[in-house]
């Protein structure tokens, strides 16, 4: 108990005063947290370089601690985020949505047939449900909104270019693209730019940046970068971290290989049943939670009239 409260106080006291030289925070003496661990404070740079020696073991044990918070906490949500219209989360198959060149919105297949059966039935000009901007009438016109929307910097037509760069193997203006959209944000281009390190394609291979921009990815919801962190955890031999990324994935609503592995997982003995029971039952609820009878009927009318 003594050693708990001596502890304590030691780390209280550093965080009171500058780790290398001790001065105290006062009204002309500001300190500032290591951004790393934010374990210790320091009132200059001189202090912090001076420090590093000492700190450096227990600062990168710290920092690594709170990246792995980030990274296995569960998202929200996947990185697709809900439909803009119904506000329901969209599946995580993007063929059952449709991204809208004009505003970069994906619309779900519920509210986007039943804009098209109101269009159809008032013989009304064809609009996106979203932003009510015309519909492209030609693929030239379509561009040329793209275009717009890249020039005010908007990361998904960003992504979306630099995917269309990539299917042409112009590599060097998809890694160009791709850069600029997860400068801005967008969790879609981080694990583009994974798979481009890894290949080599545009870039030298560089297996620090893919592990980089797959967990940039995973933490923003994109589930196949997670499964991608799963397959190469347990490539090296970290098992258990492997098995938090499945669990989250098939969470999201993963219908896929984090699913069918999580499952080969439990049966093997890699993953107690409780917690595959756990995932089951949550991966089943966030499948439900993008279900709605407007969704149900789109899916009846592709079948029926593909």
């Amino acid at each position: 108990m003594d050693f708990v409260m001596s502890t304590n106080n030691l780390v209280v006291e550093e965080m009171m005063c500058c780790a290398a030289c001790g001065a105290a925070e006062a009204d002309h003496i500001k300190l500032k947290k290591c951004n790393a661990c934010y374990l210790v404070k320091y009132c200059s740079v001189k202090c912090q370089k001076e420090h590093r020696p000492k700190h450096k073991r227990e600062c990168k044990k710290r920092a690594a601690e709170l990246r792995d918070e980030i990274l296995f906490k569960q998202p929200e949500s996947t990185h697709l985020g809900d439909c803009p219209i119904c506000c329901l989360p969209l599946s995580v198959d993007e063929s059952n949505s449709t991204m809208m060149s004009c505003c970069s919105k994906a619309i779900c297949d519920g509210c986007d047939y039943a804009d098209q059966m109101r269009e159809t039935g008032g013989k009304r000009q064809s609009k996106c449900p979203f932003c009510r901007h015309p519909t492209p009438k030609s693929q030239e016109e379509a561009e040329r909104i793209q275009k717009k929307r890249i020039e005010v910097n908007d990361p998904v037509a960003m992504r979306l270019m630099g995917f269309e760069r990539q299917e042409k193997e112009d590599y060097d203006g998809a890694f160009a693209y791709f850069t600029k959209a997860t400068a801005l944000g967008d969790v879609g281009a981080h694990f583009h730019l994974s798979r481009m390190y890894h290949e080599g394609k545009g870039v030298e291979m560089n297996e620090k940046k893919v592990w980089h921009h797959l967990e940039q990815a995973a933490i923003g919801g994109h589930p196949k970068a997670r499964h991608k962190l799963a397959c190469l955890e347990e490539i090296n031999g970290r098992r258990a971290r492997a098995m938090k990324h499945l669990i989250i994935a098939a969470n999201q609503g993963d219908d896929g290989s984090p699913l069918e592995n999580l499952r080969n997982a439990y049966e093997l003995g890699y993953v107690s049943k409780e917690d595959f029971a756990a995932a089951l039952r949550a991966h089943q609820a966030a499948v439900d939670a993008t279900k709605s009878p407007q969704r149900e009927v789109a899916v009846a009318f592709v079948r029926k009239y593909g």
